[in-house]
């Protein structure tokens, strides 16, 4: 039988129950494996049940210096409760000086107590009873991740001003650097808001016309990294020359944000690149336009294409590349069965094989023969450029796309030499 004998308003805040007559401390910390909340509870004294009625501050320094103990406990590890027992009497039935003294010797939960309101400057000199004069019921979890946030940010030697501040809070990286950038204007100070957006119109004015384009290989959100780092890079220049007052961090999340935004611009947009699918279009009267594509993958997996569609063959390629592609699965093909040519894109190895037949099968059963040429391809763009000229004009409009090899040991050593650069 289990009787909540004392509880607060804040129901996270450790409450004393009564169970099987005995007066116990029920707090919830941590998780078991099944990722369901953990509750632990060890005995306390009736002198101890008193002070926590009539006194936040003790309450809460209690809650501080157990939490570890339930860390400890893992997800599914019992509490040490004799540690726990250990603690009630110095943290609830001693003088201040003491208590401060217990909590120079024991770990415990500071940002815990800055949620609820403790002074941080005292706490960072050890005065843990007086930092809690002004603590509260309630919980701010954001002041304790901004007291988190700052830490780290000394610990690496990291000294933020106020515009530098500014321009992580209005990217809502402040607390945590890995959050999606976005922007969030009424997180600033209004008074520092016009320097950031002097920041952010910088940023923007150097990546006009800049694009971060798709990367089917890696599925059919994912993004070319090359084309993230490019405008990166040309965001950061800008606004250290704009703005040298700026930090690294501040700088770093004004680029994070464009590109994020660029990135979300093109997940958002079909497969097809605008301009790509015009110039395919175009060519819908040209005899070098091709009416019948086959795509597959190194699963097997086939699909047809046929011109008059409403969708473009380079489109329709991406679209399946993104979504069939895989760790194990990243050789691609694309062949036009008619004119006897297609090429196949080795998304592991960086290049692409063109393969044409010299001559069909004999009705003697005779194996028809194919010449083979291997090329290196530069990233995501290379891939892009090299598919839309086969299906624009086949094998033989491939020739000034790259450097063109038949023999398979050259083709080898000139991979390996790119990949030592």
């Amino acid at each position: 039988m289990r009787d909540i004998v004392f509880t607060r308003r804040n129901g996270w805040i450790p409450n004393v129950i009564r169970e099987d007559g005995e007066l116990r401390l029920m707090l919830g910390a941590g998780a078991d494996a099944n990722h369901e909340p953990r509750t632990f509870t060890f005995s306390i004294g009736e002198a101890h049940l008193a002070v926590i009625r009539e006194d936040l501050a003790r309450h809460l320094l209690l809650w501080s210096a157990v939490l570890p103990l339930c860390d400890a406990a893992g997800t599914r590890g019992r509490l040490d409760e004799n540690a726990a027992v250990a603690l009630l009497d110095p943290i609830l039935l001693s003088t201040p000086a003491d208590v401060d003294a217990l909590f120079q010797r024991i770990r415990w939960d500071r940002g815990r107590l800055i949620a609820h309101g403790a002074d941080i400057d005292l706490l960072e000199r050890g005065q843990v009873c007086v930092a809690m004069r002004a603590a509260t019921e309630t919980s701010n979890g954001k002041r304790a991740q901004e007291y988190h946030a700052n830490r780290r940010r000394t610990e690496r030697g990291a000294v933020l001003g106020p515009l530098d501040a500014a321009m992580l809070k209005y990217t809502g990286q402040y607390l945590h650097g890995a959050t999606v950038a976005k922007r969030i204007p009424g997180a600033v100070d209004p008074a520092l808001l016009p320097e950031v957006i002097r920041v952010i119109t910088t940023a923007e004015q150097a990546c006009a016309g800049m694009r971060i384009g798709r990367d089917p290989r890696r599925g059919k959100r994912a993004t070319d990294k090359r084309d993230w780092d490019r405008m990166a890079a040309t965001v950061d220049a800008a606004v250290r020359r704009a703005h040298p007052e700026l930090v690294d961090e501040a700088v770093r999340t004004v680029g994070f944000l464009m590109c994020s935004e660029a990135a979300d611009r093109s997940r958002s947009s079909p497969m097809e690149d605008d301009a790509e699918a015009a110039g395919d279009r175009a060519h819908s009267g040209g005899g070098a336009r091709k009416s019948i594509l086959s795509f597959t993958d190194d699963k097997g997996v086939e699909k047809k294409w046929l011109s008059g569609g409403p969708r473009t063959a380079t489109a329709e390629f991406w679209e399946f590349v993104g979504d069939r592609s895989a760790a194990d699965n990243e050789v691609f093909t694309i062949e036009d069965e008619e004119m006897g040519e297609g090429i196949q894109l080795h998304f592991y190895a960086d290049s692409l094989a063109r393969i044409t037949t010299v001559h069909e099968g004999a009705g003697d059963g005779s194996d028809p023969e194919y010449r083979v040429e291997y090329s290196l391809v530069d990233g995501i763009g290379g891939y892009r450029n090299l598919v839309s000229a086969f299906v624009r004009g086949g094998c033989a409009a491939l020739e000034h796309h790259g450097s063109w090899m038949s023999d398979v040991a050259e083709f080898e050593r000139a991979r390996r030499r790119r990949d030592a650069e």
